[in-house]
């Protein structure tokens, strides 16, 4: 039977189940218009099995609960297969003894059911989970870039990890999809950085360490910014394929990449952002074996590629010298390292065309954001006009 809305449902149910998206639509779906809070009273269950903060969960399970409901957190390991064939796994978080009353409608779904512990402990287990595999995810990817950049066939590098301590239950799941570069969802990659951002404020939140956990954050980011975010999780190895300019592909492979996926990528590489931004460049000149002489002048950042950018200056400069672009402190950038590789003469100004490379992924996404920034400011203004 098919109701209107999650209130609806409710009404006609003894158990329910929710599975969104993040935290903004679980609360929809309780607290929003016509949600499932409108229709709680005594003795009906509810299983939540989004993957969502603790906080969240929690704070759910202490207002149904404020009504004679009973919630519990319930976020499951397992992709769209496992779905299908009912062989997901519960961790659950709540009251361990409604759980067993209702452990037989977990495993109409699932093949496994954990009790974790009190309210919010499933979204916990959830998360930590999920971070282990988001790394062993993109160690894999790397690894498998670094192989077939250095010339070994991706197959025979596959077989290695899969005989290796590197081996992992996220490279049984995606080491053919990748290989085909097959990147249909399973699991999408913008999720994996959700769960990521609400596992580095958990981390926070507990006042621990942890350095893997903020560099994958920033990989799926990254790789969300790119366009890559609506497909499978796997399709990060496209970044790092960018990256090292390779292809880890097998040759015998019959799936085709995502056309419109790649010919974003395209056109990023092609399209210049016009800035003309005033700015401070560091030019190194090399003397001898181990010395080198350098200036400080001023130069205008006239436009910003993928992998390049162009300044102008009135001071002539040289093939092949190394520039650090120095940008205006409110950027909050590092100073970023190009390389010349074009000169044009416009007059009195030269314009110099700068290759840069070797840019740390966080730094890219500042770039990214002051860029944006930079752009919306102009729109706006010009709107005003």
């Amino acid at each position: 039977a098919v109701a209107d809305s999650p209130a609806g449902a409710a009404r006609e149910a003894d158990v329910v189940f929710t599975m969104v998206s993040d935290d903004d639509a679980l609360k929809e779906v309780y607290f929003g218009e016509r949600g499932i809070a409108e229709a709680l009273r005594p003795g009906l269950v509810c299983f939540d099995c989004s993957t969502v903060s603790p906080e969240l969960s929690m704070r759910i399970h202490e207002q149904l609960q404020a009504k004679g409901a009973e919630f519990l957190d319930a976020p499951v390991t397992g992709t769209k297969p496992a779905a299908i064939e009912g062989r997901l796994g519960f961790m659950v978080g709540g009251d361990g003894e409604k759980l067993e009353q209702y452990r037989g409608i977990l495993l109409a779904m699932g093949s496994e059911i954990l009790h974790m512990g009190p309210a919010g402990s499933g979204a916990k287990t959830k998360l930590a989970n999920n971070m282990i595999n988001a790394i062993n995810m993109a160690a894999f990817t790397e690894g498998l870039v670094m192989a077939v950049k250095a010339g070994i066939n991706p197959e025979a590098f596959v077989r290695v990890v899969q005989l290796s301590g590197a081996y992992s239950r996220m490279f049984e799941l995606k080491r053919e999809k990748i290989l085909n570069g097959d990147y249909s969802v399973e699991s999408e990659l913008k999720l994996t950085a959700k769960d990521l951002r609400l596992a580095v404020s958990q981390t926070a939140a507990l006042g621990i360490p942890s350095p893997l956990l903020h560099t994958a954050d920033t990989l799926y980011r990254l790789a969300a910014e790119k366009g890559l975010g609506d497909l499978d999780v796997s399709a990060i190895t496209r970044m790092y394929e960018e990256w090292a300019d390779t292809s880890v592909v097998r040759s015998s492979g019959t799936s085709e990449p995502d056309d419109a996926a790649a010919g974003s990528s395209e056109r990023r590489k092609s399209f210049r952002v016009p800035l003309n931004i005033d700015l401070q460049v560091s030019i190194y000149q090399w003397e001898k074996e181990g010395a080198f002489t350098g200036q400080s002048i001023k130069a205008t950042l006239l436009d910003l590629s993928e992998d390049g950018m162009k300044i102008a200056s009135d001071v002539p400069l040289a093939m092949d010298m190394f520039v650090v672009i120095h940008f205006p402190k409110e950027s909050q950038l590092p100073p970023i390292t190009g390389k010349i590789i074009r000169i044009d003469h416009k007059g009195d100004t030269f314009h110099y065309g700068c290759l840069i490379s070797g840019i740390a992924p966080y730094t890219r996404i500042q770039l990214e954001s002051y860029i944006k920034n930079i752009l919306e400011k102009r729109f706006s203004q010009r709107s005003r006009k």
